[in-house]
């Protein structure tokens, strides 16, 4: 087992910096891709996956880089010092990424063209008005999430809606508000100081971890009850992980443990190609 240990201890810093530069969110969106194209019974195409990857990552990236742009200070968290220091170099290969995809876009489905179109203007929209906005950003981040990893095969699927995992789509969605709502409470005093809103900090502590410990007891509940065999098993998974985060918040804060295991979640949906 010491091998183990050593292999992490190597691993741990190149997993951080892909961390801090949203590259695992990225990789992670693809993998839930796949998850939704095997439920829906559609073969995506790598066109179409390496132009997911790149917006959520040009989408995570504009969002951190906006934060550390309207931070007056050095910022608290490691994030958005990051984004603070390499403001410039990040801009640059924003602007590449997106010239990328423009080109990757020639190459997709007509259907998931459009769609993305919609869904490019819905995050652009975002984008501009949620510094004004007094709800919480999580809740309209996790709903781009789950559309933007359910958009390569929901657009061309040929399954009636009727049959699609309803439960499973709804879980995944709670799934990913939860990892969100989590980082905002272990972020909290970093974003007070900062002057950053987020979940906890509009709402509170208190009744933030009763919120959070709410959704995943009827998140787990729900999956347990309308059972969908190795799909569910996947989703409670990744309750239990960040149910397990949440629940020991002293391990998890230390180097900031809770966000690379948090964001890793999003991983465990490619099993589901194996089985």
């Amino acid at each position: 087992m010491f091998w183990l240990k050593d292999m992490f201890r190597a691993l741990y810093p190149v997993y951080k910096y892909l961390n801090l530069l949203s590259v695992d969110v990225a990789l992670g969106a693809v993998c839930c891709a796949l998850f939704f194209a095997r439920l829906l019974k559609v073969s995506v195409l790598p066109f179409g996956l390496m132009s997911l990857g790149l917006t959520v990552w040009i989408i995570y990236t504009v969002d951190h880089l906006l934060d550390a742009r309207q931070m007056k200070k050095k910022a608290s968290t490691a994030r958005h010092q990051f984004h603070q220091e390499y403001f410039s170099r990040l801009m640059v290969v924003v602007i590449i990424a997106s010239l990328v995809n423009a080109v990757l876009i020639f190459f997709i489905r007509r259907p998931v063209f459009w769609g993305g179109v919609l869904l490019v203007i819905c995050v652009g929209a975002y984008l501009l008005i949620h510094r004004f906005l007094k709800f919480p950003k999580e809740i309209f981040i996790a709903i781009l999430y789950t559309l933007g990893v359910l958009l390569p095969s929901a657009s061309v699927t040929a399954l009636p809606a009727q049959q699609w995992p309803w439960v499973i789509v709804i879980q995944f969605m709670f799934t990913a508000l939860l990892n969100l709502l989590i980082f905002s409470w272990f972020d909290a005093a970093k974003d007070t100081r900062d002057g950053t809103r987020s979940f906890v900090t509009m709402v509170h502590a208190k009744n933030s971890r009763v919120i959070i410990w709410t959704i995943i007891i009827i998140n787990i509940l729900v999956g347990l009850f309308f059972f969908n065999g190795p799909p569910t098993c996947i989703i409670i998974a990744m309750n239990v992980v960040l149910a397990a985060i949440f629940a020991f918040e002293k391990k998890f804060v230390r180097n900031e443990y809770f966000r690379l295991l948090g964001d890793g979640v999003f991983f465990l949906p490619i099993i589901y190609m194996w089985l």
